[in-house]
C-alpha cells in the first residue's frame, strides 16, 4: 500500500439531487476503501458546476437567426434538447436566469480528443457571433418586449439565497480512519 495517494475527481449529474447523491456515493466508496485496507482518507469536497438548462425562448430566437444565416439543414437541435455531458459555470447561471449556450457546426473529431479540429473557422467565429448579435437585437428590439417576456416567464430553479446556501453546503472536509 503506498504511503500517500492523491486523487482529484468530479461528479456530474443531470439534476442537483442526482449529482449530490452520486458525490456522496463516491465519498462513501473512498471511506470504505480506506477502511478495507486499514488506511485513512482525507476528503475535501468543493462545489462543482450545476446542470445546465437552456432557455427555450432564447433558444428559439437564436435558432431562427441561425436559420437565416445557414439554412435549416445547418442547425443541430440535439445539443439544445439534451443536457449534455459537459460542465460549465453556465449551468450555475441557468439555475438563476435565462441563458443559452449555443454551438455551431464547425469542428470534427472528439471534443478534447487528439482528432479534434476546427474545420470551418468562419462558422465557428463569424457565423456564431452574427447569430448571437441578431439574438441580442431581437431580445432588445421594441422596448425589449421579447426580453421582458423571457424574463417574466422564466421560473428560476434556485433563488440567489438558495444557490449560495447550496454551494456552502457542498463544501466539506473530513478525515476518516
Amino acid at each position: 500500500v503506498p504511503a500517500d495517494v492523491r486523487m482529484e475527481t468530479y461528479v456530474r449529474g443531470s439534476t442537483i439531487s442526482g449529482f449530490l447523491d452520486a458525490s456522496e456515493k463516491v465519498d462513501r466508496a473512498l471511506r470504505a476503501g480506506a477502511m478495507a485496507i486499514g488506511a485513512e482518507v482525507e476528503i475535501t469536497t468543493i462545489p462543482g458546476y450545476l446542470p445546465m438548462f437552456q432557455n427555450k425562448g432564447l433558444t428559439d430566437i437564436y435558432e431562427q437567426n441561425s436559420i437565416q444565416l445557414v439554412g435549416d439543414e445547418g442547425i443541430d437541435r440535439s445539443k439544445v434538447e439534451s443536457i449534455g455531458g459537459g460542465s460549465t459555470d453556465m449551468g450555475d447561471m441557468s439555475q438563476l436566469m435565462p441563458i443559452i449556450h449555443p454551438s455551431v457546426h464547425s469542428t470534427s473529431g472528439d471534443g478534447h480528443g487528439i482528432d479534434y479540429v476546427v474545420t470551418d473557422y468562419n462558422s465557428a467565429v463569424t457565423t456564431a457571433a452574427k447569430a448571437m448579435a441578431l439574438t441580442v437585437v431581437d431580445v432588445l428590439h421594441g422596448d425589449a418586449e421579447k426580453g421582458k417576456e423571457i424574463i417574466d416567464t422564466f421560473k428560476p430553479m434556485l433563488t440567489k439565497e438558495a444557490y449560495l446556501k447550496l454551494l456552502r453546503s457542498m463544501y466539506k472536509e473530513e478525515k476518516f480512519k
